[in-house]
């Protein structure tokens, strides 16, 4: 363990001088159409509506000079969570390094963790700024950034999904967006990505949750892609779980996100949000729909969800007692069918946001089910709980490390190990 911590935190410290260092001025925002009606039914899932080069403020301090990959925002169509067309962003990355490995360049579909859901928290927008700030105090980055830059320089193609918008953690319509834009990276020309290539899915905590989505629904939405595997970090599995466990803690805001989410995905579900909530409830929708991950943290980090109820419950629990809103986030849970392609999942005992059990449990669900699944499970000691440190640190840990290493040898054709009994 002591081994593994320090090559993360070496690893760490170069991706990161490699990667964020950056312009200080801030990047002139590319236009993209924001329009997000229905795409044309015509149109196929995957099928791209524009594309446009992006200007990024990641560069590397040492030779060969810039961010190592050419950068194309795209407009492609997807489908939401009730099966209808829709239309999502995602940045293509196309390495500048060659893929030394087995076969043809391999291309990850990489789905970022909470970021938030207001249009300046996009990946798509992060990574043409160092820093965006929204006043008082809403500051961003691109955090992914570090994991981006280890693929590239694997030589290894990377897309990465804004998702559709107000999708936080609304199970369907995160794994359709993180599959299409596999499938729309591989039709974009001049980037050098194989149409038919090896593909996998790459994501931690809300990212986790959209590649456990994507990796349940690949078979069937797109049995056409060579999908070698899944990295499954920190996933939240059960919504309700969730909440319950980091009631009190530092990530309230993020549930102003979803529950912002699923009313927009679920339309019929509003006025059931709605008679929960009191007005300092609905002032908390508004208020974190406009933020990201960081402004919401520091507006109502360490608030008890039951000062924004009605009733004075939790918000696990009204959304429990009611039926409607009990029986879509049932049908929304992780594990309800078998991944086909290896899965290598993650989770820790420090975890302070996520509860450990769920994706044990998931492994274990996903293991009877016949799936091919390594657990790696951290034996950390909790820091200062409620703060998502522990959530926070597990994801270098594990993905400059085992993940890294398990998705090359994927691509290299080497059979994927399983701790499934």
């Amino acid at each position: 363990m002591a081994g593994r911590i320090r090559r993360t935190v070496a690893m760490s410290a170069w991706l990161s001088a490699l990667v964020l260092v950056g312009s200080a001025a801030n990047l002139p925002t590319v236009a993209v159409a924001d329009d997000f009606a229905t795409s044309p039914t015509a149109m196929s899932p995957g099928d791209i509506l524009t594309s446009e080069p992006l200007p990024m403020a990641l560069s590397v301090p040492v030779d060969p000079g810039p961010f190592p990959a050419s950068a194309q925002r795209i407009v492609y169509r997807t489908t939401d969570a009730k099966g209808a067309p829709a239309t999502a962003i995602a940045t293509v990355l196309s390495p500048i390094l060659p893929w030394r490995g087995v076969g043809e360049r391999p291309l990850v579909s990489f789905a970022v963790g909470t970021h938030g859901i207001a249009p300046h928290c996009r990946t798509s927008e992060l990574m043409q700024r160092v820093l965006t700030h929204h006043p008082p105090f809403d500051v961003s980055t691109e955090y992914e950034a570090v994991f981006l830059g280890a693929m590239l320089m694997h030589g290894i193609a990377v897309v990465v999904t804004d998702y559709l918008p107000s999708t936080y953690l609304i199970t369907a319509a995160e794994g359709h967006a993180v599959i299409d834009a596999a499938r729309a990276a591989q039709r974009l020309p001049g980037t050098g990505i194989p149409a038919r290539g090896p593909i996998a899915f790459w994501g931690y905590s809300q990212g986790g949750h959209a590649v456990g989505a994507a990796a349940e629904l690949v078979e069937s939405y797109a049995p056409e892609l060579d999908l070698k595997g899944s990295y499954v970090g920190a996933p939240p599995v059960s919504h309700l779980n969730l909440f319950r466990y980091a009631e009190g803690g530092m990530s309230l805001g993020a549930g102003g996100f979803f529950l912002k989410s699923l009313i927009s995905s679920y339309p019929e579900l509003a006025a059931a949000v709605d008679e929960m909530l009191n007005d300092k409830g609905r002032q908390f929708l508004e208020t974190t729909a406009a933020q990201c991950v960081g402004g919401a943290m520091l507006s109502y980090g360490f608030q008890p969800s039951d000062s924004l109820t009605k009733d004075g419950r939790s918000m696990a629990q009204v959304l429990e007692a009611d039926p409607r809103t009990a029986r879509v986030l049932e049908d929304m849970m992780l594990g309800r069918t078998r991944p086909t392609a290896p899965v290598l999942l993650s989770t820790g005992s420090n975890d302070d946001l996520v509860p450990p059990t769920d994706p044990r449990q998931l492994a274990r669900t996903w293991c009877d089910q016949g799936a091919t699944v390594e657990l790696v499970d951290l034996a950390l000691p909790m820091l200062l709980p409620g703060t998502i440190i522990g959530h926070t640190v597990n994801s270098p840990i594990v993905g400059l490390t085992e993940a890294q290493d398990w998705l090359n040898d994927r691509f290299n054709g080497i059979p994927a190990p399983s701790t499934c009994h």
